[in-house]
C-alpha cells in the first residue's frame, strides 16, 4: 500500500473529568467521529499526568474543577514535560469556571468547550458536546500546540505546517498616516496571543482599539481584567452607548456584537444580539463592517490565530474601504483558520509572526518607545 492510500491515523484522546456521566457523554460524542479514538480516561488531574505519560495522547480534554488535582494545575504539570499536546477545557459558565478557564488559557491550555449545564439530559448534553467538541478535536490536531512559559520571554511556538503555496500581499494602501483605530479578531489561542501583545506594550494607545474574542460572557470581563494588568493601557468589556476613548481598549462581551457608529465627531459602541455570524457571536464580520464604515482609510485591522472564517468578510469591507489588513503568519498561530483565509483571498497587507505584531502596531501608530 503506497502512502497516498494509506489509511489516516486516529486521533487519539484522553478524557479528564471526575464526573462519571459526564466522561460517558463525552466518550460517547467523541467515538461518533470514525477518524477519533478515545485511548483513556482519567478522574482527576493527579490521575491525568501518568495517564499522558503512559498513553501519549494527540489530544487532551481536561475538566476545570476536580478533587486532587485541578485542572488548571494539571495543565500547569503537564506542560512541564509535554508542550505540545493540545488541551482543551471544560468549564462550567460560571463566574469560578471563567476565572479557571482564563487561568489556563494563559498558562499553555489550548481551548475551551463550555460544559453543558443539564448533564441529567444526556442527549442535550451529547448533541452540544459532538458539535463544539469534535470540530475542536480535529483542528488542533492538524497542528499541535507548542507552549513555552511566559516566564522564558519566549513565544509560544507552532509546529510549521506545510506551506499551500505562494500568498499575495497586497501593496500598502495609499494612506499610510497613522490610524485612527485599531480593530482586532481572534479566537483559538487568542488568550495567550493577547498577552504576548499586550506585554509590549509600555504606554497606552494614541487610538482606541476594539478586539473581538470569541468567549462567552464572563469570560471577555475576566480577559479585559487580565490584560489590564500587563501594561499602562485600560481594557475594559465595551458597554452599549459608550463613547470610545483614545487611550483605551475594548473587547466585545461575549454573547453580543460590538458595533461602532458615528455620532459627530465622536464614535459610540453598541451592542447588539442580533443573529450570529459565521456561528460567532460576537462576531469580527460585525465589528470590521461597522469600523470600516467609519474609520475608512485610517482603519487598521488585525486577524489573529483562530478557526473558522469569521473576519474574511470583514477584511473585505476593510481593504475595500482603503484601510489596512494585517495577519498572523501561519507558523506561529495555533490554528490558521481565520487568518488564513484573509491571506488565501489576497486580502493581507502583511503576514506577521505573533512576536512582530505589537512592534509593527506601534510603529504604525507612531508610538516612540
Amino acid at each position: 500500500m503506497n502512502e497516498e492510500n494509506k489509511p489516516e491515523s486516529k486521533i487519539r484522546v484522553l478524557v479528564v473529568d471526575d464526573s462519571a456521566i459526564m466522561r460517558r457523554i463525552i466518550t460517547t460524542a467523541l467515538k461518533t467521529d470514525p477518524g477519533i479514538e478515545v485511548v483513556g480516561i482519567a478522574e482527576d488531574g493527579l490521575v491525568s499526568l501518568n495517564k499522558v505519560r503512559e498513553l501519549q495522547p494527540d489530544v487532551i480534554t481536561m475538566d476545570v474543577e476536580m478533587p486532587n488535582m485541578d485542572g488548571l494545575t494539571a495543565v500547569a504539570e503537564i506542560r512541564k514535560f509535554n508542550r505540545t499536546v493540545p488541551i482543551i477545557m471544560f468549564s462550567t459558565l460560571t463566574q469560578k469556571g471563567a476565572e479557571a478557564t482564563i487561568n489556563a488559557l494563559t498558562s499553555g491550555a489550548s481551548d475551551y468547550v463550555g460544559k453543558p449545564t443539564d448533564v441529567s439530559d444526556t442527549q442535550t448534553a451529547f448533541n452540544i458536546l459532538k458539535e463544539t467538541l469534535l470540530p475542536k478535536v480535529r483542528a488542533l490536531h492538524k497542528k499541535p500546540f507548542r507552549h513555552v512559559p511566559k516566564t522564558t520571554g519566549q513565544m509560544a511556538e507552532q509546529a510549521k505546517a506545510p506551506s499551500k503555496g505562494p500568498l499575495t500581499i497586497l501593496k500598502e494602501p495609499i494612506f499610510l498616516g497613522p490610524p485612527a483605530a485599531v480593530v482586532l479578531g481572534v479566537s483559538t489561542g487568542g488568550p495567550l496571543a493577547l498577552i504576548d501583545i499586550f506585554s509590549e506594550f509600555k504606554k497606552p494607545l494614541p487610538v482606541p482599539m476594539f478586539i473581538v474574542q470569541h468567549m462567552p460572557a464572563k469570560f471577555t470581563e475576566l480577559m479585559a481584567q487580565r490584560l489590564s494588568t500587563l501594561s499602562p493601557i485600560e481594557v475594559v468589556e465595551a458597554k452599549h452607548g459608550d463613547i470610545a476613548e483614545s487611550g483605551k481598549v475594548y473587547i466585545a462581551p461575549g454573547g453580543f456584537h460590538l458595533h461602532l457608529e458615528r455620532m459627530g465627531a465622536k464614535v459610540v459602541m453598541y451592542t447588539s444580539e442580533d443573529p450570529p455570524e459565521n456561528n460567532c457571536r460576537p462576531a469580527v464580520d460585525v465589528l470590521f463592517r461597522t469600523a470600516a464604515q467609519i474609520y475608512k482609510s485610517r482603519l487598521l485591522g488585525i486577524v489573529l490565530t483562530g478557526m473558522g472564517s469569521d473576519g474574511l468578510k470583514g477584511a473585505q469591507d476593510i481593504v475595500s474601504a482603503g484601510g489596512t489588513m494585517w495577519v498572523q503568519d501561519e507558523e506561529t498561530s495555533v490554528i490558521w483558520g481565520m487568518p488564513g483565509v484573509i491571506a488565501n483571498a489576497h486580502l493581507a497587507h502583511k503576514i506577521m509572526p505573533l512576536k512582530k505584531v505589537a512592534g509593527e502596531m506601534l510603529q504604525r501608530l507612531q508610538v516612540k518607545p
